[in-house]
């Protein structure tokens, strides 16, 4: 019989909650050097025509281009114009927000880990492979834009500290520069309106960013067979369910059309989402999002 648990059973014990992380922390620390580690290939560096020191590639010249851009000496070789392209210098800021609230600790047989485990994993993985990439990284409300390379460190810290406060720092409490890229890491289990809210303000910041939604395989499929008892940990609310196989339809039916307005909200902004399940490996979702990063074109540094 396939069963699920919460880490921390009493919500409201914030400290207790921050002990558990505490404890849990070296692992997975651990663990996001290893996921860090196996998607170094996929780390982007900068690469990107723009000011800075560092030769970066030639490229046929184009026909209108000022002719001072010209390299003679490799044009000279197969009597073709180059351009010498020197690559983008400008470190790139980017914020992450991790979702400590109780559904977080939710882990059932079916997952490798808990969601706020695997969270905390890939942002660690992330927030090391860009400082690596030459970028800084922060938390929103709880450190300033780094590039130190012991921010795995310093953001667990924070994640302890955040634990026994019983939540991350509110979203719209912190102002944030323009054009900085913002990841949300959550299983985004809230009503529409709220994200719509919350991404509103941030867009009106100048923020664009990414939505990461960590997901327990049950959440996606509700698994069970017979009576059960469905518990809301955020409200600390139970319903028994005579045969929940009679609901599952209905709940697929009402996670499939959640799931389709909660992208089409981050849509309306500019936002992306990336699904994630704690059955499947970190790395792939860290891989992703770094993708992401090296392609999307508010990262680019050719917007204004």
């Amino acid at each position: 019989m396939i069963k699920g648990r919460f880490i921390n059973h009493q919500a409201s014990d914030h400290v207790v909650q921050g002990h558990e992380l505490a404890e849990r922390l070296p692992a997975l620390i651990a663990d996001s050097k290893r996921v860090a580690s196996s998607i170094q290939h996929g780390v982007h560096g900068r690469h990107k025509n723009g000011p800075g020191e560092n030769f970066w590639q030639f490229r046929p010249f184009t026909a209108g281009e000022p002719a001072n851009l010209i390299d003679w000496r490799r044009s000279g070789r197969d009597h073709k114009l180059y351009v010498r392209e020197r690559e983008w210098e400008a470190a790139r800021t980017f914020w992450f927000w991790v979702d400590l609230s109780p559904s977080m600790f939710y882990v059932s047989d079916l997952a490798t880990a808990a969601k706020i485990d695997r969270a905390i994993v890939i942002t660690l993985a992330l927030a090391h492979s860009l400082v690596e990439a030459g970028e800084r990284v922060g938390l929103i409300g709880l450190t300033p834009p780094i590039a130190s390379r012991q921010v795995m460190d310093r953001f667990a810290e924070n994640f302890v500290l955040s634990g026994k406060e019983g939540k991350a720092p509110d979203l719209l409490s912190a102002p944030l520069p323009r054009r900085n890229e913002v990841i949300l890491v959550s299983d985004f289990l809230i009503p529409v309106e709220e994200m719509d809210k919350t991404l509103s303000r941030l867009s009106s910041q100048g923020a664009k960013g990414h939505l990461l939604i960590i997901r327990d395989p049950v959440e996606e499929t509700l698994p069970f067979e017979g009576q059960a008892i469905l518990f809301e940990q955020e409200k600390q609310i139970s319903l028994q369910v005579g045969d929940i196989a009679v609901w599952r339809q209905n709940y697929l039916e009402a996670l499939a059309a959640f799931k389709k307005a909660l992208e089409q909200t981050a849509q309306n902004y500019y936002w992306q989402t990336i699904e994630h399940h704690t059955d499947r490996p970190a790395s792939e979702a860290a891989l992703t999002m770094l993708t992401r990063f090296g392609t999307s074109g508010s990262l680019s540094g050719d917007n204004p």
